[in-house]
C-alpha cells in the first residue's frame, strides 16, 4: 500500500522544481514524463498570434490557478491569449450572456443538463465533425462520453456539443488496509465477493459498513448514489438512461429492485454501524469515522473521491486508508460501470482560436498539465498515468480507464424537484422503513406533476 502512495513523487518533484522562463508555466517544455510530442505536433499546426480565446466556467480560487497554468501552454504553442474567468454563479451567467449575444468562446459546464438545455435553444455550436469518432477511439468507455456530450439541437436533431475534460469518480469503497490485513480480508473483485465479505465480517463479529445519509437540508443524497450504483450493476446503460429521462418510470420493477439492492446493505442491523436505524440520522461527513477506530467500528464505506476531506486530520490515503472499485456482478455480465460526474467544454461563440482550443483539449498534454498539479482525473486513454501528482488519483484514473461504461450521477440530471428533492426524501423514508414500492410510486407521482 505504501509503495502506491509514493509513486507520484516524481510528478510532485517536477512541479516543485521546474519553472518556465516566464514564471507562469510550472513545467519546462520537454522535461518530465509529459507527452510533449502531442504538444509539439499541436504547436506545429497553429499560428494564432494576436487572437484571444475567452472561456468561462465554475473553477475559481485554487482551481482557477491550476487551469490557468495548464491553458498557458495553449498560448505558448499558438501565440493566442487565453482568458479564463471563473464564477460561482456560472450557470446563471452563461445563460444571460448567451441570450444577449455576449457569450465567451467556450464554456465549461459542470453538468450536461444545462448544456443540453442551451443546445436545444440554439445557444451552442456543435463540435467539429469527427469529434464523436475521436472520443470513441481515445476515451476509455468512449461511447459513454459521446452519449453524455450529445444533445438535441433546436430542430430536435442530435449533435455532439460537449467534450469532457475533468472527471470525478464515485464508485469507490474506502477501507483500512491495516484492519483488512489483520483480519485477513481480500479486496473483493465482484459484487458476489463483496456480499460474501460482508457476511464473513458479520460471522466474525465485526460490522461491515458505515453508512450515513445526513446532510442538513440535503439529507438523503448519499442514498441516491447507492441506488444509481445499483442501477448500473443490475441493469443496462440504456435502462439507466431511460430512467434518468423518465422514459422508464421510477416505480418500474427494475428501479425498485435497485432500491432494494441498496436496502440489502443499509436496512440490515448486522451490516451497518449503529444498526439500520442510525443510517438516516448519521451525518455523511461523520459516517466514515468508524473506519479509524481500534478495533474498527466498520470495515467499509462507499463514497466518492472527495470523502478524504472529512477523514481525521493527518490521515494519509494509501497508508491509513485506501479504496477499491465498487465492483459489478460477475453473473450479470454488465462490464465495469463507473458512476461519477465531470465538466465538459462546449462552444458558445465560435472562432478559429476556439476551434483550435478544442483540438488542444484532445491532446494528452492538455490533461497531463493539470494531472501533475493535483485534483484532476481524466478518461483520456492517451495520457501518461505517471504524471498524476498523487497515487490515489492515479489509482482512480486506472478505475476510469478500466471502465466499460461511465454514467453521470442520475440525481444531478433529473429535474431539481426530483433529483434534489423527492429522490432524497424518498430514500430517507425507505431507509427508515417504508417499502421500495411505495417510495418509488411517490417519487413518480411527484415527477408526473412537473411534466
Amino acid at each position: 500500500m505504501k509503495a502506491r502512495y509514493y509513486a507520484g513523487a516524481a510528478a510532485l518533484a517536477l512541479f516543485a522544481g521546474l519553472a518556465h522562463a516566464d514564471g507562469h508555466q510550472p513545467f519546462a517544455v520537454g522535461e518530465g514524463d509529459f507527452n510533449w510530442d502531442s504538444y509539439n505536433e499541436f504547436a506545429e499546426k497553429y499560428d494564432l498570434s494576436g487572437q484571444t480565446v475567452e472561456i468561462t466556467g465554475p473553477w475559481t480560487g485554487d482551481e482557477k490557478a491550476k487551469v490557468d497554468k495548464a491553458f498557458s501552454y495553449f498560448t505558448s504553442a499558438t501565440g493566442a491569449t487565453v482568458n479564463y474567468s471563473g464564477s460561482d454563479s456560472f450557470e446563471q451567467d452563461i445563460v444571460i450572456s448567451a441570450r444577449s449575444g455576449s457569450a465567451p468562446n467556450l464554456a465549461v459546464f459542470p453538468q450536461p443538463g444545462l448544456a443540453a438545455d442551451m443546445a436545444s435553444q440554439g445557444l451552442l455550436t456543435p463540435l467539429p465533425e469527427g469529434t464523436a469518432d475521436w472520443v470513441r477511439d481515445n476515451y476509455a468507455a468512449g461511447q459513454s462520453w459521446v452519449d453524455l456530450g450529445t444533445y438535441a439541437d433546436e430542430n430536435g436533431e442530435d449533435q455532439m456539443y460537449g467534450l469532457f475534460y475533468r472527471v470525478d469518480v464515485k464508485s469507490l469503497v474506502w477501507y483500512s488496509p491495516e484492519a483488512f490485513d489483520e483480519a485477513g480480508y481480500d479486496i473483493p473483485e465482484t459484487m458476489e465477493e463483496l456480499k460474501e465479505l460482508t457476511d464473513l465480517i458479520v460471522e466474525e463479529g465485526g460490522t461491515p459498513w458505515c453508512i450515513g445519509l445526513g446532510s442538513g437540508a440535503a439529507t438523503g443524497w448519499p442514498a441516491t448514489d447507492w441506488v444509481e450504483e445499483m442501477m448500473l450493476r443490475t441493469q443496462s446503460p440504456e435502462d439507466y438512461d431511460a430512467w434518468v429521462a423518465n422514459e422508464m418510470k421510477f416505480d418500474d420493477p427494475k428501479v425498485i429492485a435497485a432500491i432494494e439492492e441498496f436496502g440489502a446493505f443499509a436496512r440490515n442491523d448486522d451490516y451497518v454501524d449503529g444498526g439500520a436505524s442510525a443510517v438516516a440520522n448519521t451525518d455523511f461527513r461523520d459516517s466514515p469515522a468508524g473506519l479509524f477506530a481500534i478495533p474498527p467500528d466498520c470495515y467499509m464505506h462507499r463514497q466518492a473521491s472527495f470523502i478524504p476531506a472529512f477523514f481525521p486530520e493527518g490521515t494519509v490515503v494509501g497508508e491509513d486508508v485506501d479504496f477499491f472499485y465498487f465492483p459489478a456482478y460477475a453473473e450479470k455480465d454488465l462490464g465495469k460501470p463507473v458512476l461519477g460526474a465531470g465538466t465538459l467544454f462546449a462552444i458558445t461563440n465560435p472562432s478559429d482560436a476556439a476551434m483550435a482550443f478544442v483540438e488542444f483539449l484532445k491532446t494528452p498534454i492538455a490533461h497531463e498539465l493539470w494531472m501533475a498539479q493535483g485534483g484532476f482525473l481524466t478518461a483520456h486513454a492517451g495520457v501518461n498515468p505517471e504524471t498524476y501528482l498523487e497515487d490515489s488519483l492515479k489509482a482512480q484514473g486506472e478505475i476510469l480507464l478500466n471502465a466499460t461504461t461511465f454514467r453521470f450521477d442520475a440525481s444531478d440530471l433529473m429535474p431539481g424537484e426530483i433529483g434534489a428533492g423527492a429522490f432524497w426524501t424518498g430514500m430517507v423514508d425507505y431507509t427508515t422503513g417504508a417499502s421500495a414500492e411505495d417510495v418509488a410510486k411517490g417519487i413518480q407521482e411527484r415527477w408526473d406533476t412537473i411534466q
